[in-house]
C-alpha cells in the first residue's frame, strides 16, 4: 500500500461540480492499493499517518501530529500511485488492485484511520473522476510504502 500525505491549510474534493469533501487544516492522503496489501499494512499505515509529527508547535518546529492539532483528513483512492513507467511513455497500472480487491481494503483503511484519529474523516468517491484542490502547507509532502516501512 502506498500513500502520499500532504499537509494542507485547506482542501476539497469535487465530483460532477459538487463538493463532496472539504477541510481546513489537516491532511490529504492519496491511497494506492495492490493485491498483496493486508490488514497489517492498513494498521501500520493508519497509525503512522495520524501520529506523524509534521505540524508546527509554538516554536515553529514540526513536532505535532494531525491528531494533536485536532486536524481533519481527506482520504482519496489513487490507483495511479502504482504506475509502472519503466517501458515507454504510457504508464502501466497492472500492480494496482481491481475494484473487487481494492474497494474493501480502502473501506477498511478509512474505518481504521477514523478509529486512529478519533473522528470521522472525509473521502472522495472510489472510481469517480475527482477534482482534488488543496493548499499544500509548507509545502510538506510525504510518501510512504507499507512494503518497505519507510
Amino acid at each position: 500500500m502506498k500513500v502520499v500525505i500532504q499537509r494542507v491549510s485547506e482542501a476539497s474534493v469535487t465530483i460532477a461540480n459538487q463538493v463532496v469533501a472539504q477541510i481546513q487544516q489537516g491532511l490529504v492522503v492519496l491511497v494506492g492499493i495492490e493485491d498483496k496489501d493486508t490488514i497489517e499494512d492498513i494498521n501500520w499505515l493508519t497509525s503512522k499517518i495520524v501520529n506523524l509529527r509534521i505540524f508546527s508547535d509554538s516554536n515553529n518546529v514540526m513536532n505535532l501530529s494531525v491528531k494533536d492539532i485536532l486536524g481533519d483528513i481527506i482520504a482519496v483512492s489513487q490507483f495511479t500511485l502504482h504506475a509502472l513507467t519503466k517501458k515507454g511513455n504510457r504508464p502501466s497500472y497492472i500492480k494496482a488492485s481491481k475494484p473487487e480487491v481494492s474497494v474493501p481494503l480502502y473501506e477498511q483503511f478509512v474505518l481504521k484511520l477514523e478509529q486512529e484519529l478519533g473522528h470521522t474523516i472525509q473521502t472522495g468517491q472510489f472510481g469517480a473522476d475527482m477534482k482534488v484542490a488543496l493548499v499544500n502547507d509548507g509545502p510538506v509532502t510525504i510518501i510512504i510504502d507499507s512494503k518497505n516501512k519507510e
